[in-house]
């Protein structure tokens, strides 16, 4: 079988795009079991609860939903279990101590397949007031009128 190559996107967590301002982001590996790489191979996951803890050390992800193998038996793994982040140490020291801050959290904004293997962008961020929600979707309202309005000009001009 030949090797994989590319980029293959898995879920994105377009939630956290919104409800939060994301200050920096770090691309991590995952450990996981036989039966959760070939649900996400089918292309079955979710982010939208999920966060980043401290644990002993590490970094784990925790409340990212990978659902039952439907093919799987007794082997199967637990959908909401923890899962450990492979990052190098200075990268889990920054984040841990960035994260420490008053507001701060660790959140995934993506998981995806890189050549073959599972990864998953995350981010630190920070939690958004309900007025800067208000002014992301004023933000993406206007932009949107805008290329209407270019697109409008444009036929009758072009």
């Amino acid at each position: 079988m030949p090797k994989e190559t590319g980029r293959k996107l898995i879920a994105s967590n377009k939630k956290a795009r919104y409800e939060y301002l994301i200050e920096d982001t770090v691309e991590a590996g995952l450990v996981l079991t036989g039966t959760e790489v070939k649900a996400l191979r089918m292309g079955r996951a979710t982010l939208v609860d999920g966060y980043a803890v401290e644990y002993q050390g590490e970094l784990y992800l925790e409340g990212v939903h990978i659902p039952q193998y439907t093919q799987g038996n007794w082997t199967n793994h637990a959908p909401r279990r923890r899962r450990k982040l492979l990052l190098h140490r200075h990268e889990i020291d920054k984040l841990l101590s960035k994260s420490e801050q008053a507001g701060h959290t660790i959140v995934p904004l993506s998981l995806y397949f890189k050549d073959g293997r599972a990864k998953v962008e995350i981010a630190l961020a920070k939690g958004k007031k309900v007025y800067d929600k208000r002014q992301t979707l004023r933000e993406r309202q206007d932009r949107r009128e805008a290329d209407r309005a270019m697109s409008a000009h444009l036929k009758r001009h072009g």
